[in-house]
């Protein structure tokens, strides 16, 4: 169910020690959800089954290795980073990770808008007397 993936503590977007966004990463769900299941089942039960899985998830778990920038910044033709690649996950269920369908649909309206524009300046550009003298000059 893991699909290649480690669990790890995530102290970036965890509130405490990271344990609880750490198991919804791994599982694809969301966070307040997994949240829920936490403080429900210690709310229910007592809270010393739960409080003991989070403390040994704590001191077991490492962290989530940060690499720095996780996307490679590509230069598109006018040498501006290419900031419209970038993988939108939708979800079919409500406790899993991702944008809900609408969103992912608006995403995805706003990236073409963004290549439409880039085309049009390329075509612009090749069309233009100042590409046809730069082709010029690289000649000689």
């Amino acid at each position: 169910m893991s699909n290649g993936r480690e669990l790890h503590r995530d102290m970036q977007k965890g509130k405490l020690a990271g344990v609880c966004a750490g198991v919804a990463e791994y599982f694809g769900w969301e966070l307040w959800m997994v949240r829920i299941v936490f403080i429900s089942g210690f709310l229910l039960t007592g809270g010393s089954f739960f409080l003991l899985a989070y403390i040994v998830g704590w001191l077991i778990l490492d962290k989530k290795p940060t690499t720095g920038k996780q996307t490679e910044s590509k230069l598109n033709f006018f040498g501006h980073e290419d900031k419209t690649r970038h993988k939108v996950e939708v979800k079919s269920r409500v406790w899993q990770a991702g944008e809900p369908p609408v969103q992912a649909f608006q995403d995805i309206d706003k990236s073409f808008d963004s290549l439409e524009q880039r085309l049009r300046k390329m075509e612009s550009y090749v069309t233009s007397s100042e590409f046809q003298l730069n082709r010029e000059f690289s000649k000689l």
